[in-house]
């Protein structure tokens, strides 16, 4: 029984602590551009690669 007395105070800042961070998220409009990120990851920055004439020197030891 004198465990509840510190769990439950614990679980409830835990849910208020969810329900405060779902807030802000709301309101810094974290959830405006689903789409964005997923159609970024597909979008290759590489730079293209060198001509097959232009290889780097080879390594001496």
């Amino acid at each position: 029984m004198s465990g509840l007395v510190l769990l439950i105070p614990v679980a409830l800042g835990l849910g208020l602590a969810g329900l405060a961070a779902f807030f802000w998220a709301i309101r810094t409009r974290q959830f405006e551009d689903l789409d964005g990120a997923a159609l970024r990851i597909l979008i290759d920055d590489d730079k293209p690669a060198p001509a097959s004439g232009s290889s780097p020197p080879p390594i001496e030891d």
